[in-house]
């Protein structure tokens, strides 16, 4: 094999690697010891139901971690009159980005930021853009999972290039939970009221509490899609053409033979299909089946 295809033979068991992981391939249910190709319609078809088992999985998780924060705030809010340490109120947004300050002067290792409500507000960036910049300059980690309709809006996404080409981590998702910040694990900040973050924030400590809320972040940012994965940010999801042009192909037709049964020109499917994996960064076609799949495009 290796002398056919003219690679090294580390190539070779990473591509085989790479197949067996798509099940592309397995091995020989007649020959054993020997392999078999599996036909790229099945094999694609398997990957994407796995892909789409794997991400309605952590869509589950999330809305159970969101649910628990929500809990988790409501108790802190309970708390904070009775045991002060857990739960600090801080009211009104002065005293919160005076807190946030501060606690980006004592952060140590990384803060992990939830920024819904897509389009920020220019003060908002302003002082946003000063406490980040001392941070990255100390060498803090920064995560931040932004909305995707911030896509949308030039001045946010400026402040989230500002904040990739300095060494942070951006990401965006369709939903999120409410607004929230964490700084090395060990204190958060979240909004007293969510329905209107200006009324102020409770600043919350201890592993406890911590836990679920960190845990919520990881599996949010894990399904978040990276800034700069989709090449044109006006453009999420699929048309209905689209997704039902990428499940034909998934199910193994040629381009004319899903574009007869979607009623266009097979030239318009190749057009529209090497529209989608540039959208998508894929270099092949069964990598955009899979990308869209994680998506939750399909």
């Amino acid at each position: 094999m290796v002398e056919r295809l003219g690679i090294t033979e580390d190539e070779v068991r990473v591509a085989l690697d790479d197949l067996f992981e798509l099940a592309l391939l397995r091995e020989s249910a007649e020959t054993p010891g020997r392999l078999h190709a599996v036909d790229p319609g099945i094999g694609l078809r398997q990957a994407l139901a796995r892909q789409q088992a794997e991400l309605a999985r952590r869509q589950r998780q999330v809305a159970e971690g969101q649910a628990a924060i929500a809990r988790l705030i409501e108790s802190c809010g309970r708390v904070q009159e009775r045991a002060g340490p857990a739960a600090t109120e801080l009211l009104g947004m002065d005293q919160v980005q005076d807190r946030l300050e501060l606690l980006a002067q004592e952060t140590e290792r990384e803060v992990m930021t939830f920024m819904p409500g897509g389009a920020q507000s220019p003060a908002a960036l302003a002082h946003a853009r000063r406490n980040d910049a001392r941070a990255l300059a100390r060498g803090i980690r920064m995560r931040t999972v932004g909305l995707d309709s911030m896509r949308n809006d030039p001045a946010t996404m400026a402040h989230a290039r500002f904040l990739t080409e300095n060494g942070a981590e951006f990401r965006t998702s369709a939903v999120l939970p409410h607004r929230m910040i964490i700084m090395d694990h060990r204190a958060a900040l979240v909004p007293i009221d969510p329905r209107d973050s200006r009324k102020g924030a409770l600043l919350v400590l201890g592993p406890g509490i911590l836990a679920p809320m960190i845990a919520l972040f990881d599996q949010v940012w894990e399904i978040a899609t990276p800034l700069g994965a989709a090449t044109d940010p006006d453009r999420q999801g699929l048309s209905t053409r689209e997704r039902a042009l990428l499940k034909l192909l998934a199910e193994g037709l040629t381009d004319e033979a899903a574009a007869a049964r979607l009623g266009f020109s097979p030239r318009t499917a190749r057009r529209m299909m090497a529209d989608l994996m540039e959208r998508l960064d894929a270099r092949s076609r069964f990598e955009a089946g899979l990308k869209a799949a994680q998506r939750g495009w399909l």
